[in-house]
């Protein structure tokens, strides 16, 4: 019986599985878009969300914290600058997943990831 055991295993082990969404949260953080499966994007929200909802306010324990789980400067840096002031006033729900069709070669279900409200190319060159 499968009670009380939340999360997608996505046929990895644990530390496969660990590895694999703390750099999909950093890409998602650092280009605001990725293409993936449809499996883990569902999945990506409950890694990505929560750090996001943690960058609203910022602090260094809370820094150190979100580094401890995504292990890059860069994505810790971006997510309590832009991404966290960004949705000061949203309350949760700040991903978007549109199912894109299927991949040729294996016909998995695909999906890109956004940010919601995310700056257009034409509005970051202002």
């Amino acid at each position: 019986m499968r009670h009380g055991h939340s999360g997608r295993r996505l046929n990895r082990n644990s530390s496969h599985r660990k590895a694999m969404f703390r750099n999909m949260t950093a890409s998602l953080f650092r280009h605001e878009l990725i293409r993936t499966t449809v499996p883990k994007a569902k999945e990506l929200r409950r890694t990505a969300e929560p750090l996001i909802t943690m960058a609203k306010s910022d602090s260094v324990a809370k820094r150190r914290l979100a580094f401890s789980r995504l292990r890059d400067d860069f994505a810790v840096h971006k997510l309590f600058t832009e991404l966290g002031p960004r949705y000061l006033d949203r309350p949760g729900g700040y991903l978007r997943i549109l199912k894109t069709g299927f991949r040729p070669g294996d016909a998995a279900p695909m999906a890109i990831v956004e940010l919601m409200d995310r700056p257009t190319p034409e509005e970051k060159e202002e």
